[in-house]
C-alpha cells in the first residue's frame, strides 16, 4: 500500500510540475516590438504557404469581405482554404444558394491560387464552427451525445446531400487540389458544446465526398493538443471514440493539424494565465504516428492570430497581445517546418490562421502582422 501510494504521489508530483513547465501568468496586452523583423525566416522547400479564409470573421471585424480576400490573394502565396457555409448556402429548405463561394471561388482562380474547400457539412471553420441550417435542426443537439447515423439520420442525409451537390458544382475547377470534410470532425466544440459527430457519421460524408469526386484527396483536420493539461482533457472527452486526429490519420489522404502553441486559460484581473506548449513532444509524436500510416500531412491552421480569454482577438493600440504578437506567426511558422525536418517529414501546405485580424491591424496603424507575412511568402515590406 506504501509502494502504491508513493507512486501515485510521484507521479502527482510530475504532473504538477509539467503543468508548471507550461502555465505562464502574464500582462495579456504587451509592449509592440520590432523582432519580426530580424528573425530568420525557415524556406518552405516544396511546402505550399497559405491562409484560410473566413468571411464572417471578416464582416465581424467590420471589414468588407470581397475588399479583405483580394488584398489578401495579391499576396504571392500558393494556397487558400475557404468553406461552404451550409447555412449561407442552404438559408432555406430545398434552396441551393452557392453565391457566398463563387465568388471566393473565381477570386482565387484569378489569382492564380490552388484551393481546399471545407465543405462541412454540419462543422466547418471560423467561430462558431457550427453551421447547420436552422430547418435541418428542429431540436438543439443534446449536450454530451454523439450524433450518429441511427440518432440522427435525417441530418445525414442532409448532410451528405449537401456535400455531395457542393463537390459536384466544383469539381471541374482544376484548382481546387482537395476537399476537406467537417472541422475538427469528431471533437466537442470547444468547451461551449459537448456532443460531438460519431464516427460513422463523419465516414459516411468522407464516402459521399469521394463518390462525387474520386480523383481529389480528402483531408480531416483536428486540434492538436500542446501542453499537458489540455492534452489530459482533449482524451478524456474523446475516450470512446478518439479524437479528430486519430480518425483523420485512419481514414483521411491528407492529415491536417491545427497548431495553437499558446493561448489564454483564464483572466485573473489585469493578468492572464496562458498555456504555453513551445516544447510539448506531442507534436511529434503524432507527426511520426501519421507518417507511418501513409498519411500525407499539413498544418492547416497554423497560429497567427491571439488567443485571449475572450472570442474576438483583441486589438490594442500601439500593443500585441502575448498569446500571439506578429514575432510569433514567424517563430511558429519556423518550429513546424523545422520540426518536419527533423523527423524527415514533409508538410504538404502550412496555413497561416488570423488573416483577417492582419487587416484590422493594419487598418488601426499596425502592419507588423502583414509584413510578418510579407517576410515569409517573399512580398514587400512596408519600411515603417
Amino acid at each position: 500500500m506504501r509502494t502504491r501510494s508513493a507512486i501515485a504521489a510521484s507521479v502527482m508530483g510530475a504532473l504538477t510540475v509539467a503543468v508548471a513547465s507550461e502555465v505562464r501568468i502574464r500582462r495579456p496586452d504587451q509592449s509592440l516590438t520590432d523582432r519580426w523583423r530580424a528573425l530568420p525566416i525557415e524556406p518552405r522547400g516544396l511546402t505550399q504557404l497559405g491562409i484560410s479564409f473566413r468571411p464572417r470573421q471578416a464582416e465581424a471585424m467590420g471589414l468588407d469581405p470581397a475588399v479583405s480576400l483580394r488584398t489578401l490573394l495579391a499576396y504571392p502565396f500558393q494556397l487558400v482554404r475557404l468553406g461552404a457555409y451550409w447555412d449561407r448556402l442552404e438559408p432555406d429548405a430545398g434552396s441551393f444558394d452557392p453565391t457566398d463561394l463563387d465568388w471566393q471561388v473565381d477570386a482565387a482562380e484569378t489569382a492564380g491560387k490552388q484551393m481546399i474547400v471545407c465543405v462541412g457539412a454540419p462543422k466547418n471553420f471560423g467561430y462558431p464552427e457550427f453551421y447547420a441550417p436552422l430547418h435541418h435542426l428542429p431540436q438543439p443537439l443534446r449536450e454530451g451525445s454523439l450524433i450518429g447515423p441511427a440518432s440522427h439520420a435525417e441530418l445525414l442525409a442532409a448532410a451528405t446531400s449537401f456535400v455531395t451537390r457542393v463537390v459536384q458544382r466544383y469539381r471541374g475547377q482544376e484548382s481546387i487540389v482537395a476537399w476537406q470534410v467537417e472541422h475538427e470532425a469528431v471533437d466537442p466544440l470547444g468547451m461551449e458544446h459537448s456532443w460531438r459527430l460519431a464516427v460513422d457519421f463523419v465516414e459516411r460524408e468522407v464516402s459521399a465526398v469521394r463518390r462525387a469526386d474520386p480523383t481529389r484527396p480528402v483531408l480531416l483536420n483536428g486540434f492538436l493538443p500542446t501542453s499537458l493539461p489540455v492534452r489530459i482533457q482533449q482524451w478524456w472527452r474523446t475516450r470512446d471514440q478518439g479524437d479528430s486526429l486519430a480518425l483523420a490519420a485512419r481514414s483521411a489522404d491528407i492529415v491536417g493539424i491545427d497548431y495553437y502553441p499558446r493561448h489564454a486559460l483564464v483572466g485573473l484581473g489585469h493578468l492572464t494565465a496562458y498555456l504555453d506548449g513551445d516544447s510539448s513532444p506531442w507534436r511529434r509524436r503524432f507527426a511520426a504516428s501519421s507518417e507511418d500510416r501513409g498519411r500525407r500531412l499539413m498544418i492547416t491552421e497554423g497560429q497567427a492570430e491571439p488567443w485571449e480569454a475572450v472570442t474576438a482577438p483583441p486589438n490594442p493600440v500601439a500593443r500585441a497581445m502575448y498569446s500571439c504578437p506578429p514575432e510569433r506567426l514567424i517563430e511558429n511558422y519556423n518550429r513546424c517546418l523545422r520540426r518536419a525536418s527533423w523527423h524527415g517529414l514533409r508538410l504538404e501546405g502550412y496555413l497561416f490562421w488570423g488573416a483577417e485580424y492582419w487587416l484590422l491591424r493594419s487598418l488601426s496603424g499596425d502592419s507588423s502582422y502583414l509584413d510578418a507575412f510579407a517576410r515569409i511568402v517573399g512580398a514587400p515590406v512596408s519600411t515603417e
